[in-house]
């Protein structure tokens, strides 16, 4: 299957004063349809940057240096601003992690629904509000025809999430970049979005990029996973393959920090030190102060990704015995 989303070889770069600061340094993926991606790291690893990238939404003065971002063949990184806003509604949706910065208080839910369903779509005023009555029973909103008329403040912090992605996805779009969709909520109600997420994706072949640094929502909502360092990619594999044997030593050290559920241990494994600054990324492979593995070569020659299960940018990735 083709993919729907297709990264190739992206390079943002921010610009200050006294140097060029690359955020993404040759990031490349691709996203099938109705494939849900999971998008890790520590934060200041990029996550949110290469979303932003997508949606044309790059804070300034962080620009595009590199690389291209196309969406069903069609490039979109280039496009103008006009073409850009259009592209968000209709063809790609956003959820972000706080639902109150995407909603507007002064509105109605029903009025902010038909307002987004009738700019993308030639509905009347009665049809959009039928749709949008659909959209809330889609999403789970209980008692959905009286709620039409409420504000958005008089919603749980659930239910406006449920609300946020009825309003990405009204339009009918092929990709949703979904910002840390669940960190606000409690665990039953994120067992619900990422359930609701899993399901739209499965059945209108929506590609989902899903930014989070939860492991829990990663190992329960995704297809596949990239882990980003430093601005790049560490590694990249179907979501089983990296969590119980990840072949990167930062992703390893990753998934040794996530406490297990059938014993307790006097004291989770750590990865010493933090993540470099943009300003001070080290030459060769961007993890090497860290990484007990080590060698000579990798403090100088930065490493491609390499073929396996799954894809680690690795001198000498970890190799799991199977059977």
């Amino acid at each position: 299957m083709s993919a729907l989303l297709e990264i190739s070889h992206l390079r943002v770069e921010v610009p200050t004063r006294h140097a060029r600061l690359v955020a993404l340094d040759d990031v490349s993926l691709s996203i099938r349809p109705g494939e849900i991606m999971g998008l890790i790291g520590e934060s200041g690893a990029g996550k949110s940057m290469l979303g932003a990238s997508v949606t044309g939404l790059l804070p300034s003065p962080a620009r595009i240096a590199a690389g291209e971002i196309r969406l069903e063949g069609e490039r979109i990184d280039n496009l103008p601003p006009a073409a850009m806003r259009h592209l968000r509604g209709a063809r790609i949706g956003a959820i972000f992690q706080d639902p109150m910065t995407t909603l507007d208080p002064l509105f109605t839910i029903g009025e902010q629904l038909m307002e987004t369903l009738r700019a993308h779509r030639p509905l009347s005023r009665a049809e959009a509000r039928a749709e949008a009555l659909r959209w809330l029973v889609e999403v789970g909103i209980p008692a959905p025809e009286p709620r039409l008329e409420s504000y958005p403040h008089e919603f749980s912090g659930g239910m406006r999430q449920r609300i946020v992605i009825a309003l990405a996805l009204c339009a009918g779009p092929r990709l949703v970049i979904a910002d840390e969709p669940t960190t606000a909520l409690d665990v039953s109600v994120q067992a619900q979005i990422i359930a609701l997420l899993r399901r739209l994706a499965r059945e209108k072949g929506t590609a989902i990029l899903l930014v989070t640094h939860d492991m829990g929502v990663i190992a329960e909502a995704c297809d596949r996973v990239a882990v980003l360092y430093a601005g790049r990619l560490a590694e990249v594999g179907p979501v089983g393959a990296l969590t119980q044997r990840p072949r990167h030593p930062y992703a390893a050290g990753l998934m040794a920090s996530i406490p297990p559920v059938d014993r307790r241990l006097p004291q989770l494994p750590q990865i010493e030190g933090a993540m470099p600054r943009l300003a001070a990324i080290p030459a060769g492979c961007a993890f090497h102060p860290r990484c007990a593995r080590a060698l000579p070569h990798c403090t100088a020659e930065r490493p491609p990704l390499m073929p396996g299960e799954s894809q680690a940018a690795c001198w000498e990735p970890i190799e799991h015995v199977h059977g």
